[in-house]
């Protein structure tokens, strides 16, 4: 059902570089790159993550209540792209480990202040 998801960045470059880095530990690459904003995914047919300058010209901010969430296939997956975030400059919003049965994710924010999590199920 989803297409893609778009976080607002002020500065591309930087946040191209965070992005680059993190989501290459899941196996995405670069699909799309704008004037304004780049594309990431692991394949055409599946959800993508998009960081744009905002088209309106004004300042990008941060959603409350928003956030995007990073599916993978294992807890070591989440241990290393949380670990990879908090290397990168990301900030900590919640250690990666269990949430309740079956559920096992990290929360961090990007260099922007977007807020993410990487998650597996089981």
């Amino acid at each position: 059902m989803i297409g893609y998801v778009t976080l607002g960045t002020n500065d591309l470059a930087r946040a191209a570089s965070f992005y680059d880095a993190l989501l290459a530990e899941i196996g995405a690459k670069r699909t799309m790159e704008l004037d304004r904003g780049i594309a990431w995914g692991v394949a055409q047919d599946k959800p993508s993550l998009v960081i744009m300058k905002p088209y309106d010209g004004k300042v990008a901010s941060v959603g409350n209540g928003v956030m995007v969430a990073l599916a993978v296939d294992s807890r070591e997956k989440v241990d290393r792209v949380y670990k990879k975030a908090l290397e990168l400059g990301g900030k900590d919003e919640g250690p990666a480990g269990p949430r309740g049965e079956g559920f096992y994710a990290g929360y961090f924010r990007d260099l922007d202040g977007n807020k993410l999590d990487v998650f597996c199920l089981g």
